[in-house]
């Protein structure tokens, strides 16, 4: 008797507060509206905030709860996960206040939540692109921020993902070497553009080395009037690698392919 009681009391507050809540849907009072949207979302009900603060954010526009009312909109859809469309409100937020009590905020979540969602490395990373920008102007307008710190921090943690990224493409043309056609010519474009565009990657020996390996298979396949050209670089790429590795992984592989390469050479002469 007991547990169906409370059974019951539970049915019933759930069906009044469906019935309050529909019946807000169809209110013509957008002050009502907006304070239930704001006890829903203390109440961390964001689905119910937004879907209410969507029908009357415009009719607020020059009151006093306009700016309010635009970032608790935002918020809401953060605490829903949809980070893109959070994002947009945020932005749309500290464009039209970028003076407002909650800019900081707002240009911080706007980042932050495109962080959240910025997929696998191996996926489309506009939205990590897009982040890193948010952050950065972050940065910009807020340097001293006590979430500054934060923010370097992910932006480096960005910057590697995108870093491993290139490392990845990089790899799949080298291990896909000579089929339809020489890819370990875009594997050293590819390991070259991250390097310059990410120089403190922990990728970097990996990237460096899948270019000397990519030289050396390149001057495997060479026709004759490009062999000495393609054998020297990979005695400079030798070189490069010791000078900044000397004591890497793949030491032992780069000196064979030096020696092999630099024997060629001798012979020409």
């Amino acid at each position: 008797m007991k547990k169906t009681f409370i059974y019951l009391s539970v049915l019933i507050l759930t069906l009044s507060s469906c019935g309050e809540y529909n019946k807000l849907l169809k209110s013509q009072d957008p002050d009502l509206k907006y304070s239930y949207a704001k006890k829903y979302f203390n109440m961390k009900k964001y689905v119910k905030s937004a879907t209410l603060l969507e029908d009357i954010v415009q009719y607020f526009r020059g009151r006093e709860e306009a700016e309010e009312s635009l970032y608790i909109l935002a918020q809401s859809y953060y605490g829903q996960k949809d980070y893109v469309t959070a994002s947009e409100y945020f932005k749309n937020y500290y464009t039209t206040y970028p003076k407002g009590e909650f800019a900081e905020l707002a240009r911080f979540y706007g980042a932050y939540g495109l962080y959240l969602d910025s997929p696998d490395p191996r996926l489309d990373q506009t939205q990590t692109y897009e982040s890193i920008n948010q952050f950065l102007m972050y940065l910009e307008y807020y340097p001293q921020s006590e979430h500054a710190k934060e923010a370097q921090n992910i932006l480096f943690e960005l910057q590697e993902k995108l870093a491993y990224k290139e490392y990845l493409a990089a790899r799949l043309y080298y291990n896909i070497g000579t089929y339809m056609g020489n890819n370990y010519r875009a594997c050293v474009i590819t390991a070259d553009n991250a390097l310059k565009s990410y120089p403190d990657t922990k990728y970097r020996e990996e990237l460096t080395y899948l270019k000397i390996s990519s030289k050396y298979e390149l001057a495997i396949v060479s026709i004759d009037e490009r062999l000495q050209g393609r054998y020297r670089d990979v005695v400079d790429e030798y070189y490069n690698y010791m000078n900044e590795f000397p004591e890497g992984k793949y030491v032992k592989q780069v000196k064979k392919f030096f020696d092999y390469a630099n024997n060629k050479i001798e012979k020409n002469y």
